[in-house]
């Protein structure tokens, strides 16, 4: 598969009583290929993986691979404290039609390169398809370095990419120093996604996509396409919004902005709570000035069905 574009990381929806709201993920994800986007990455940690029950996240993929029906790839992001887990969720995603596999690192455990070795190429192993290594050692505490993945990269073939979270964009030109194109790299952190494109970052995993598609993807192309001065002013725009990516409650944040632009709903899973009080007031506040002063080059959105 591609790893190239625009792939948001979906937010899961829930319903009043907390089950998840397949209907609306449905429309969602149609909704953001309409918008531009390239394929959809879901059960990632922006869509409360770790809440999900195993049949939950099962029935998760398989509305994802049913609307999105082949228009781009469906990414499946593997997640567990057991690497036996890992493995098995990697082959049911497989068995559910999706395209490729986001790989995570033991959520909890921070073990040494050979054991966190030994755990990814598991799930590599565990079928053919596409993978890319999520990396990001802010969140996880296990920090794949360039040379570590070279190592990877040579020992598998279905490794095909990096989403490069360090924050740190001198990541990508290293990993492209070492590797030239056997990797795609794609950037997933939303507040260095323009530096990273300009070090040959090649995707962007996002988080803000899932309410802001086409401004996602009009920043992405501008950046590819050595746009700079209209890059920058979509950029300049969206950086108080992006920012909320980066911060520990960025799923309630993104999810806000969601209920802001009316697509979908904040509600959350504990341990995870809903904004209140100052902190909420400040965010909308920030987000009622980005709409407001929404680039008037972008285009009117299309919403889904049902909305």
């Amino acid at each position: 598969m591609k790893w190239k574009g625009v792939m948001p990381a979906i937010t899961t929806c829930f319903a009043e009583d907390c089950s998840v709201d397949h209907g609306f993920m449905k429309s969602h994800c149609r909704w953001l290929l309409d918008n531009g986007c390239s394929g959809i990455v879901a059960l990632g940690s922006l869509g409360e993986g770790a809440t999900l029950s195993w049949n939950e996240k099962l029935e998760v993929l398989r509305s994802c691979v049913s609307a999105v029906g082949g228009r781009g790839p469906v990414v499946a992001s593997i997640s567990a404290l057991a690497t036996s887990e890992a493995a098995a969720l990697a082959k049911a995603a497989a068995e559910l039609g999706c395209d490729g596999l986001m790989v995570l690192p033991p959520y909890v455990y921070r073990g040494n390169w050979r054991e966190m070795k030994t755990h990814v190429a598991a799930v590599f192993e565990a079928t053919p398809l596409s993978c890319t290594l999520y990396n990001n050692p802010v969140a996880y505490g296990t920090d794949f370095i360039p040379e570590q993945i070279c190592e990877l990269a040579a020992e598998h073939e279905n490794f095909e990419a990096v989403k490069e979270s360090s924050a740190d964009v001198r990541r990508v030109s290293a990993i492209r120093a070492l590797l030239g194109s056997r990797l795609e790299i794609s950037v997933g952190v939303d507040d260095a996604a323009l530096e990273a494109i300009g070090v040959g970052a090649t995707g962007w995993i996002a988080g803000l996509a899932n309410a802001l598609p086409r401004e996602s993807v009009d920043l992405f192309n501008c950046g590819a396409n050595g746009e700079r001065d209209k890059a920058f002013q979509v950029y300049r725009w969206f950086l108080p919004l992006l920012r909320m990516d980066t911060v520990p409650n960025f799923v309630q944040l993104i999810k806000l902005v969601q209920a802001e632009v009316g697509m979908g709903n904040a509600r959350v899973r504990p341990p995870r709570l809903e904004l209140v009080g100052d902190e909420l007031e400040r965010n909308k506040r920030i987000i009622s000035e980005a709409l407001r002063s929404r680039p008037h080059t972008a285009p009117s959105f299309a919403l889904p069905e049902g909305k």
